[in-house]
């Protein structure tokens, strides 16, 4: 009896939510939007500054060699650091001496002391 009750009301409830298209007297008689402004050009660009020093930029370097990407970065000319991304791990980067003829290797660029964090347990 409650589910023939429940299925008359579902019968209903179409008809009660359909609505009949509405016309609106004022819509018809309406006056067009106004037009738009005429293309405004965009601003100048700013001048080139010329007293912006370049040098202090990095140049990079950029080789693909063997599936892995190495990056030279340079400051006034002079190498400063090696990024080398292997094609699987973490990148590491290389770091020459005061002599410039050997490199350290080193996981960042943060010159603090790195102690070393090993897993003993995982769970």
């Amino acid at each position: 009896m409650a589910v023939a009750l429940v299925m008359a009301q579902l019968l209903w409830v179409p008809p009660l939510l359909a609505q009949a298209p509405t016309t609106n007297p004022s819509a018809a008689s309406a006056k067009p939007p106004p037009p738009l402004p005429a293309a405004v050009t965009p601003p100048p660009l700013p001048p080139e500054r010329s007293d912006v020093d370049t040098d202090d930029a990095p140049q990079v370097t950029v080789i693909h060699r063997d599936q892995q990407v190495v990056e030279e970065v340079r400051i006034h000319g002079q190498l400063r650091y090696i990024r080398v991304t292997p094609p699987h791990g973490r990148p590491y980067y290389l770091i020459p001496d005061a002599a410039g003829g050997t490199f350290a290797r080193r996981d960042s660029l943060d010159s603090t002391l790195m102690v070393p964090l090993w897993v003993l347990f995982t769970f």
